[in-house]
């Protein structure tokens, strides 16, 4: 499959990341199916992806007369039958578990036609430890996006196992997406951009959960001294609270390290309190005003 022969695409899990790219591709002239087993998720799209067009008329990006054309090629569905009819490109953004990416791929190998290359926005595993269970794994391999809001860097992350191929047709699908495009000479947990990152993380939720600094004095460590709009954990917030801790929650059940299972409870508690990240108004601070966007913020007193 040549990169002009690619129409529809098909967006597996409506959350952060599925409705972002699902966007970011119909802006792009794409016709794209969102495809979540709840409902509730997709109506919760829906709203975000409302959001995202008038962010993006506001800042300039789309103009207004196109928005009602851009919404027109995104559909919405929980039909996984109907979802994976005649598409050109599978994106996946569900859980960070192997096992549960490998399900879902399964049920889609047996759904897409043959031509239709899979791809993971997996953010810190690598596709070869699910590849087999895609059914195709020389036409799958890891295609990861950030937060569309704050950059057009891309991931693209063969397995040994993909065919050249399915890395170029990739490759100039992102180009298509006017996306700048990082390809991985081998597999790499977190690429690049991520595993620095996620060191950061590990960090700062070392230092918050062993009650070194409280959250806001970590935050204003790493913004005043490199001038940076928002710290480590008002990161967290951008990415999903609930997203960072289930990465944390993953490796520290595989590794059993007692400081990574420290780190996973502290933000667990976040979690359990339903404070999720900017996405749904509140995390590690409140939104839509966080007070590390507030003036003074770097002169406020926290901790003892």
């Amino acid at each position: 499959m040549k990169i002009d022969q690619v129409k529809r695409i098909l967006a597996l899990g409506a959350g952060t990341m599925g409705h972002q790219i699902g966007f970011l591709c119909a802006v792009h002239g794409f016709e794209v199916r969102i495809y979540d087993k709840a409902p509730d998720m997709l109506d919760r799209a829906r709203g975000r992806v409302d959001r995202l067009v008038r962010g993006f008329i506001k800042n300039g990006r789309i103009d207004a007369e196109d928005a009602p054309a851009i919404l027109n090629r995104i559909s919405y569905t929980d039909d996984a039958v109907s979802a994976a009819v005649d598409v050109d490109i599978v994106t996946e953004s569900v859980p960070e578990d192997p096992e549960l990416k490998g399900e879902v791929f399964s049920t889609f190998n047996r759904l897409c036609p043959q031509r239709t290359v899979f791809t993971t926005n997996t953010s810190t595993l690598v596709p070869s430890m699910f590849a087999e269970a895609t059914g195709r794994p020389d036409r799958f391999l890891a295609f990861h996006f950030h937060d569309i809001l704050l950059t057009d860097v891309v991931d693209v992350m063969p397995h040994p196992g993909t065919s050249a191929d399915s890395v170029a047709l990739i490759r100039a699908f992102a180009e298509r997406l006017q996306q700048t495009v990082i390809v991985l000479e081998r597999e790499n947990f977190g690429y690049v951009f991520n595993a620095m990152l996620s060191d950061l993380f590990k960090s700062a939720l070392t230092l918050a959960s062993n009650r070194v600094a409280a959250v806001e004095d970590i935050d204003r460590a790493w913004m005043g001294v490199l001038q940076a709009p928002m710290g480590p954990f008002g990161m967290m917030d951008s990415v999903g609270v609930d997203t960072v801790w289930k990465v944390t929650d993953y490796w520290a059940r595989a590794t059993r390290e007692p400081q990574g299972e420290a780190n996973a409870a502290f933000l667990k508690r976040r979690v359990d309190q339903g404070r999720l990240g900017a996405k749904c108004g509140a995390g590690f601070y409140d939104y839509p005003s966080p007070a590390f966007r507030q003036p003074g913020f770097l002169k406020q007193k926290t901790g003892k």
